[in-house]
Protein backbone atom coordinates (compact mmCIF):
# COMPACT_ATOMS: atom_id res chain seq x y z
CA UNK A 1 0.00 0.00 0.00
CA UNK A 2 1.71 3.09 -0.86
CA UNK A 3 1.67 5.97 1.59
CA UNK A 4 2.24 9.71 1.17
CA UNK A 5 2.24 11.65 4.56
CA UNK A 6 2.22 15.64 5.21
CA UNK A 7 2.71 17.41 8.11
CA UNK A 8 2.73 21.54 9.36
CA UNK A 9 5.87 22.57 10.61
CA UNK A 10 4.19 22.48 13.82
CA UNK A 11 1.80 19.57 14.72
CA UNK A 12 -0.76 20.89 17.06
CA UNK A 13 -2.83 17.66 16.85
CA UNK A 14 -2.84 14.55 19.08
CA UNK A 15 -3.14 12.36 16.68
CA UNK A 16 -2.57 11.53 12.76
CA UNK A 17 -5.61 11.56 9.79
CA UNK A 18 -5.32 8.93 7.37
CA UNK A 19 -7.63 9.54 4.58
CA UNK A 20 -9.25 6.44 2.65
CA UNK A 21 -10.39 6.96 -1.15
CA UNK A 22 -13.25 5.50 -2.28
CA UNK A 23 -14.14 3.12 -5.12
CA UNK A 24 -11.83 2.13 -7.75
CA UNK A 25 -10.29 6.28 -7.33
CA UNK A 26 -6.80 6.52 -5.63
CA UNK A 27 -5.42 8.55 -3.33
CA UNK A 28 -4.91 11.84 -5.27
CA UNK A 29 -8.65 12.63 -4.71
CA UNK A 30 -7.77 14.04 -1.52
CA UNK A 31 -4.92 16.32 -2.83
CA UNK A 32 -6.91 18.79 -5.04
CA UNK A 33 -10.34 19.94 -6.13
CA UNK A 34 -11.60 18.81 -9.72
CA UNK A 35 -10.64 22.45 -11.00
CA UNK A 36 -6.72 22.14 -9.22
CA UNK A 37 -7.54 24.17 -6.27
CA UNK A 38 -5.97 22.49 -2.57
CA UNK A 39 -7.74 19.48 -1.33
CA UNK A 40 -8.96 18.00 1.57
CA UNK A 41 -5.62 16.93 2.70
CA UNK A 42 -4.25 20.34 2.25
CA UNK A 43 -6.92 21.24 4.65
CA UNK A 44 -5.99 18.80 6.88
CA UNK A 45 -2.38 19.80 7.11
CA UNK A 46 -3.39 23.65 7.53
CA UNK A 47 -5.87 23.30 10.68
CA UNK A 48 -2.68 21.08 12.28
CA UNK A 49 -2.94 17.59 11.63
CA UNK A 50 -0.14 15.16 10.33
CA UNK A 51 -1.75 13.96 7.75
CA UNK A 52 -1.52 10.46 5.79
CA UNK A 53 -3.04 9.55 2.39
CA UNK A 54 -2.89 5.90 0.98
CA UNK A 55 -3.77 4.50 -2.52
CA UNK A 56 -5.44 1.10 -1.29
CA UNK A 57 -3.62 -2.13 -2.64
CA UNK A 58 -3.61 -2.50 -6.77
CA UNK A 59 -5.14 1.07 -7.45
CA UNK A 60 -3.53 4.30 -8.00
CA UNK A 61 0.11 4.46 -6.70
CA UNK A 62 -0.11 0.77 -5.14
CA UNK A 63 0.75 -1.82 -8.60
CA UNK A 64 -2.05 -4.12 -8.90
CA UNK A 65 -0.26 -7.54 -8.51
CA UNK A 66 -2.34 -10.34 -9.64
CA UNK A 67 -0.67 -13.15 -8.02
CA UNK A 68 -0.90 -10.99 -4.97
CA UNK A 69 -4.12 -9.84 -5.03
CA UNK A 70 -6.29 -11.74 -7.62
CA UNK A 71 -7.78 -11.35 -10.67
CA UNK A 72 -8.66 -8.28 -11.79
CA UNK A 73 -12.10 -7.09 -12.76
CA UNK A 74 -13.38 -4.69 -15.20
CA UNK A 75 -12.44 -1.68 -15.64
CA UNK A 76 -15.05 0.69 -14.15
CA UNK A 77 -17.76 2.25 -16.34
CA UNK A 78 -17.58 5.91 -17.80
CA UNK A 79 -21.60 5.93 -17.41
CA UNK A 80 -20.85 4.53 -13.62
CA UNK A 81 -18.98 7.66 -13.28
CA UNK A 82 -21.20 10.26 -14.37
CA UNK A 83 -23.89 8.59 -12.84
CA UNK A 84 -22.46 8.68 -9.50
CA UNK A 85 -20.59 11.86 -9.48
CA UNK A 86 -22.44 14.09 -11.80
CA UNK A 87 -25.77 12.25 -12.49
CA UNK A 88 -28.27 14.72 -14.97
CA UNK A 89 -31.15 14.34 -12.83
CA UNK A 90 -29.70 16.38 -9.96
CA UNK A 91 -27.87 18.73 -12.10
CA UNK A 92 -30.00 21.77 -10.44
CA UNK A 93 -28.99 20.52 -7.20
CA UNK A 94 -25.49 20.23 -7.52
CA UNK A 95 -24.06 23.69 -7.91
CA UNK A 96 -20.85 23.00 -6.55
CA UNK A 97 -20.18 20.73 -9.38
CA UNK A 98 -19.55 23.77 -11.75
CA UNK A 99 -17.91 21.47 -14.51
CA UNK A 100 -18.42 19.62 -17.57
CA UNK A 101 -21.90 16.50 -17.01
CA UNK A 102 -21.87 14.80 -20.22
CA UNK A 103 -19.44 12.62 -21.51
CA UNK A 104 -16.81 13.37 -22.71
CA UNK A 105 -16.28 16.62 -20.96
CA UNK A 106 -12.53 17.22 -19.62
CA UNK A 107 -13.59 17.02 -16.17
CA UNK A 108 -14.87 14.13 -16.30
CA UNK A 109 -12.33 12.49 -18.46
CA UNK A 110 -9.80 13.78 -15.97
CA UNK A 111 -11.80 11.79 -13.14
CA UNK A 112 -12.39 8.80 -14.87
CA UNK A 113 -8.79 8.43 -15.75
CA UNK A 114 -8.07 7.75 -12.63
CA UNK A 115 -10.01 5.17 -11.79
CA UNK A 116 -8.54 1.48 -11.92
CA UNK A 117 -10.46 -1.91 -11.84
CA UNK A 118 -11.42 -3.60 -8.70
CA UNK A 119 -10.06 -7.34 -8.10
CA UNK A 120 -13.07 -9.33 -8.85
CA UNK A 121 -12.63 -11.03 -5.25
CA UNK A 122 -14.56 -7.84 -3.50
CA UNK A 123 -14.06 -9.58 0.00
CA UNK A 124 -10.33 -10.16 -0.48
CA UNK A 125 -9.63 -6.43 -1.92
CA UNK A 126 -11.19 -5.05 1.77
CA UNK A 127 -9.00 -7.87 3.68
CA UNK A 128 -5.81 -6.54 2.21
CA UNK A 129 -6.82 -2.86 2.68
CA UNK A 130 -7.06 -3.71 6.54
CA UNK A 131 -4.66 -5.53 6.58
CA UNK A 132 -2.53 -2.63 4.86
CA UNK A 133 -4.29 -0.36 7.38
CA UNK A 134 -3.43 -2.04 10.50
CA UNK A 135 0.05 -2.46 9.41
CA UNK A 136 0.00 1.34 9.11
CA UNK A 137 -1.42 2.21 12.55
CA UNK A 138 0.69 -0.39 13.99
CA UNK A 139 3.64 1.99 12.79
CA UNK A 140 2.01 5.67 12.98
CA UNK A 141 0.14 4.77 16.24
CA UNK A 142 -3.33 6.07 17.46
CA UNK A 143 -5.22 8.24 14.80
CA UNK A 144 -8.61 8.67 13.19
CA UNK A 145 -9.44 7.02 9.93
CA UNK A 146 -10.94 9.49 7.03
CA UNK A 147 -12.78 7.36 4.77
CA UNK A 148 -14.92 7.81 1.21
CA UNK A 149 -17.40 6.01 -0.20
CA UNK A 150 -15.94 2.35 -0.80
CA UNK A 151 -12.76 3.00 0.94
CA UNK A 152 -15.66 2.68 4.27
CA UNK A 153 -15.30 -1.11 4.57
CA UNK A 154 -11.60 -0.48 4.84
CA UNK A 155 -12.12 1.80 7.97
CA UNK A 156 -14.48 -0.54 9.56
CA UNK A 157 -12.27 -3.52 9.19
CA UNK A 158 -9.41 -1.84 10.39
CA UNK A 159 -11.04 -0.87 13.66
CA UNK A 160 -12.13 -4.15 14.04
CA UNK A 161 -8.67 -5.44 13.81
CA UNK A 162 -7.40 -2.93 15.94
CA UNK A 163 -9.40 -1.38 17.83
CA UNK A 164 -6.91 0.57 19.96
CA UNK A 165 -5.17 2.45 17.23
CA UNK A 166 -8.30 3.55 15.92
CA UNK A 167 -9.48 7.24 17.78
CA UNK A 168 -12.90 7.42 15.64
CA UNK A 169 -13.63 6.98 12.31
CA UNK A 170 -15.28 9.80 9.87
CA UNK A 171 -17.08 8.01 7.47
CA UNK A 172 -17.36 10.36 4.20
CA UNK A 173 -20.42 8.84 1.80
CA UNK A 174 -19.45 5.46 2.94
CA UNK A 175 -20.87 2.53 0.75
CA UNK A 176 -24.25 1.50 2.12
CA UNK A 177 -27.21 1.04 3.21
CA UNK A 178 -26.21 -2.21 5.40
CA UNK A 179 -26.46 -5.47 3.17
CA UNK A 180 -26.64 -3.79 0.01
CA UNK A 181 -25.77 -5.11 -3.69
CA UNK A 182 -23.77 -2.97 -6.40
CA UNK A 183 -22.36 -4.52 -9.67
CA UNK A 184 -18.71 -4.83 -8.02
CA UNK A 185 -20.44 -7.41 -4.66
CA UNK A 186 -22.35 -6.74 -1.91
CA UNK A 187 -22.28 -5.56 1.82
CA UNK A 188 -22.92 -9.41 3.25
CA UNK A 189 -22.08 -8.21 6.81
CA UNK A 190 -23.82 -5.56 6.90
CA UNK A 191 -21.03 -2.80 6.07
CA UNK A 192 -18.37 -5.04 4.47
CA UNK A 193 -17.92 -7.39 2.24
CA UNK A 194 -15.48 -9.18 4.33
CA UNK A 195 -16.49 -11.38 7.80
CA UNK A 196 -15.85 -8.92 11.02
CA UNK A 197 -16.07 -10.09 14.23
CA UNK A 198 -19.52 -9.69 16.13
CA UNK A 199 -20.30 -10.39 19.61
CA UNK A 200 -22.61 -13.62 18.04
CA UNK A 201 -20.81 -15.76 16.20
CA UNK A 202 -22.91 -15.97 12.70
CA UNK A 203 -21.99 -19.06 10.65
CA UNK A 204 -23.62 -17.23 7.41
CA UNK A 205 -23.75 -13.80 6.18
CA UNK A 206 -27.53 -14.75 5.98
CA UNK A 207 -27.88 -15.03 9.63
CA UNK A 208 -26.52 -11.34 10.06
CA UNK A 209 -29.37 -10.02 7.93
CA UNK A 210 -31.59 -11.71 9.73
CA UNK A 211 -30.30 -10.82 13.57
CA UNK A 212 -32.13 -8.81 15.53
CA UNK A 213 -30.26 -5.57 16.51
CA UNK A 214 -29.60 -6.33 20.07
CA UNK A 215 -27.50 -9.46 18.34
CA UNK A 216 -25.55 -6.96 16.29
CA UNK A 217 -22.98 -5.92 18.79
CA UNK A 218 -19.17 -5.55 17.48
CA UNK A 219 -16.99 -5.71 20.56
CA UNK A 220 -14.60 -3.46 18.88
CA UNK A 221 -16.86 -0.89 18.01
CA UNK A 222 -18.03 -0.23 21.81
CA UNK A 223 -18.30 3.44 22.28
CA UNK A 224 -16.20 4.34 19.15
CA UNK A 225 -16.79 7.91 17.78
CA UNK A 226 -18.51 7.18 13.83
CA UNK A 227 -19.00 10.18 12.03
CA UNK A 228 -21.36 9.49 8.79
CA UNK A 229 -21.35 12.88 6.58
CA UNK A 230 -23.32 13.54 3.80
CA UNK A 231 -23.85 15.63 1.21
CA UNK A 232 -27.21 17.32 0.27
CA UNK A 233 -27.60 16.56 -3.34
CA UNK A 234 -26.40 13.16 -3.21
CA UNK A 235 -28.32 10.09 -2.97
CA UNK A 236 -26.13 8.48 -0.23
CA UNK A 237 -27.84 11.14 1.86
CA UNK A 238 -31.00 8.97 1.42
CA UNK A 239 -29.46 5.83 3.44
CA UNK A 240 -27.18 7.50 5.86
CA UNK A 241 -29.98 6.84 9.09
CA UNK A 242 -29.76 3.24 7.96
CA UNK A 243 -26.19 3.52 7.95
CA UNK A 244 -26.31 5.07 11.69
CA UNK A 245 -29.12 2.75 13.19
CA UNK A 246 -26.62 -0.19 11.94
CA UNK A 247 -23.22 1.13 13.73
CA UNK A 248 -25.35 1.98 16.16
CA UNK A 249 -26.37 -1.51 17.35
CA UNK A 250 -22.88 -2.48 16.64
CA UNK A 251 -22.01 -0.09 19.39
CA UNK A 252 -20.55 2.70 18.52
CA UNK A 253 -20.96 6.15 19.29
CA UNK A 254 -22.72 6.78 15.65
CA UNK A 255 -23.65 10.22 14.40
CA UNK A 256 -25.17 11.66 11.45
CA UNK A 257 -23.52 14.99 9.93
CA UNK A 258 -25.73 16.12 7.49
CA UNK A 259 -24.26 19.08 5.99
CA UNK A 260 -26.97 20.82 4.34
CA UNK A 261 -27.75 21.48 8.53
CA UNK A 262 -24.79 23.08 8.30
CA UNK A 263 -25.46 25.52 5.47
CA UNK A 264 -23.63 23.39 2.99
CA UNK A 265 -25.80 22.82 -0.19
CA UNK A 266 -25.07 21.96 -3.79
CA UNK A 267 -23.05 18.97 -2.95
CA UNK A 268 -22.95 15.37 -4.43
CA UNK A 269 -20.96 12.11 -3.81
CA UNK A 270 -17.74 13.66 -4.75
CA UNK A 271 -17.81 16.78 -2.12
CA UNK A 272 -14.04 15.84 -1.24
CA UNK A 273 -13.43 17.51 -4.72
CA UNK A 274 -15.95 19.61 -5.35
CA UNK A 275 -15.25 23.57 -5.97
CA UNK A 276 -15.98 23.80 -2.45
CA UNK A 277 -13.91 21.79 -0.80
CA UNK A 278 -13.12 24.44 1.25
CA UNK A 279 -16.18 24.52 3.84
CA UNK A 280 -17.46 20.76 3.39
CA UNK A 281 -14.45 20.11 4.98
CA UNK A 282 -14.88 22.34 7.80
CA UNK A 283 -17.88 20.12 9.42
CA UNK A 284 -15.23 17.05 9.58
CA UNK A 285 -12.07 19.02 10.71
CA UNK A 286 -14.39 20.48 13.64
CA UNK A 287 -16.38 17.04 14.26
CA UNK A 288 -12.70 15.82 14.98
CA UNK A 289 -11.51 18.32 16.79
CA UNK A 290 -13.98 17.43 19.35
CA UNK A 291 -12.81 14.14 19.62
CA UNK A 292 -9.67 15.69 21.16
CA UNK A 293 -7.26 15.01 18.38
Amino acid sequence: MYVEWEAPEVVSRPHPLVLVHGGGGQGSEWLTTVDGKPGWAAHFVAAGFATYVVDRPGLGRSPYHPELIGPMGSVFPYEAAVGLFAPPARAAEQTQWPFGRESGSPELDHLVAGFGPLPTDLAASQELDAARLVSLLERIGPSVLVTHSAGGPAGWLATDRTPTNVVGVAAIEPMGPPFATFPIGSLDWGLTTAPITFARRFERPDDVRDARPADLSIPSFTDKPVAVFTASASPFRDWAPATVDFLGAAGAKATWVDLQESGIVGNGHGLIFEANAHETVRPVIDWITELGS
